[in-house]
């Protein structure tokens, strides 16, 4: 399986860090066009309808999945979504289009 290569970020510059935990992310355009924080590093997933956690594929869409399992039946490599990680995520929740 190959990793897929990380988006270019600013033509190259320093990797973005979250403004709420400090932790490198990086966005991908997703496939109804917004730009979605995940987590820095790829990882492996295997792809299940219903499933509680998220990927985002390089390409942008965003699928449910498990991230444990046989490695040789992995769907692929994608980016956990950081909302998914970060220990601050509820201060960037929003109700309505304003934060909470």
């Amino acid at each position: 399986m190959q990793i897929p290569a990380r988006p270019v970020i600013n033509g190259g510059e320093k990797m973005p860090k979250c403004k709420g935990c400090g932790a490198e992310i990086i966005f991908i355009k997703t496939a109804g066009g917004k730009a979605m924080p995940c987590d820095a590093n790829p990882v492996v997933y295997w792809e299940r309808k219903g499933a509680k956690n998220k990927i985002v594929t390089p390409n942008g869409k965003v699928k449910s999945c498990e991230l444990s399992g046989e490695v040789e039946r992995a769907t692929g490599m994608g980016y956990i979504p950081h909302w998914a990680t970060c220990p601050a995520a509820e201060r960037f929740k929003t109700k309505g289009g304003e934060k909470l």
